[in-house]
């Protein structure tokens, strides 16, 4: 249980996230199979283990896990809109007149629910982790759309979640470009190999590098003409890699072995001790990361009475 990307919320107000009562709220919207007539579906379902026993959440100390199930079935575009586009020509020859837009809306629906049982489904999961001592939720996605699906269901299962992205003082951007210009990132960062360099200017060009020397002339260059760094590839201590964004989400997170090594280790050799052992590591872990990467990009933005 590593997560592989990483966007990080803040509760905005004090929230008691009692276990048995989080899991009794889950537990009111369950995942479940899209009907014949439906799109989609979305619930919650068990982090670990299957079956009507295996618990809503996990806990572990200051931490909880909890884990979402999206459903949908898939309509490729163009095979309704030709699907469509046969049934107004049949119209149109048949009875000798144009088919205008609310009668091809019409037809469209229909198109869509007659061939929705026979479409594929396409089951997507996404895991969020409450770190209930410092009042963050944690979610393993590189969208924000996708986080947002989840913690909207949680809103709507709990009745309220004061919550929103964790924001710093100093804008990722400029502090990432100042690494690199400096050729030297914060205490315990490590800028690695490849980084996303961007023109301010409208319409500017984008320059990508990949193992790539960052204390290059070339890559100097670019920020001597006024490039700003986006994306960072950096390591943190001798934990984790990662890569930064200018939005503070990171992805693409990987733990390094010894960590890894350590979690199966405490873990023993029951896949539910494993489970356990490489969340509880994880989230000690980031709670250390984030700390120092707030501090980093000059502290985070805490909202009033938090």
């Amino acid at each position: 249980m590593f997560f592989k990307n990483l966007l990080t919320y803040r509760l905005t107000q004090d929230l008691a996230f009692e276990v048995e009562a989080l899991q009794a709220a889950l537990a009111s919207k369950p995942a479940r199979p899209c009907a014949s007539q439906e799109l989609s579906t979305y619930g919650f379902i068990a982090p670990f283990g299957k079956g009507e026993d295996a618990p809503l959440v996990h806990a572990s100390g200051d931490f909880l896990l909890i884990a979402a199930r999206k459903e949908e079935r898939i309509l490729p575009s163009s095979v309704v809109n030709e699907a469509v586009k046969e049934k107004i020509e049949e119209i149109e020859a048949e009875q000798m007149r144009k088919v205008y837009k609310k009668e091809r809306d019409q037809i469209k629906d229909e198109i869509i629910q007659a061939c929705l049982p026979r479409a594929f489904v396409r089951r997507a999961m996404i895991f969020a982790a409450i770190d209930t001592r410092q009042g963050l939720i944690l979610v393993n996605s590189a969208s924000p759309g996708r986080a947002e699906d989840l913690l909207s269901t949680l809103r709507e299962v709990l009745g309220s979640l004061p919550v929103r992205p964790a924001t710093v003082k100093i804008a990722p951007m400029a502090t990432m470009t100042d690494w690199l210009k400096k050729q030297q990132a914060a205490e315990h960062f490590f800028a690695l190999d490849a980084c996303e360099l961007r023109d301010t200017a409208e319409g500017g060009g984008i320059v990508r590098c990949t193992r790539q020397d960052l204390t290059s002339e070339e890559v100097q260059l670019h920020l001597a003409t006024g490039k700003v760094c986006t994306r960072l590839a950096l390591a943190y201590k001798d934990k984790l890699s990662f890569v930064l964004d200018d939005s503070l989400s990171i992805a693409r997170v990987r733990f390094e072995d010894l960590l890894v090594e350590q979690a199966e280790q405490d873990g023993g050799e029951e896949a539910a001790g494993q489970f356990d052992a490489s969340f509880t590591l994880m989230m000690l872990t980031f709670r250390e990361f984030l700390a120092d990467l707030f501090v980093s990009l000059g502290g985070e933005e805490v909202p009033q009475g938090v």
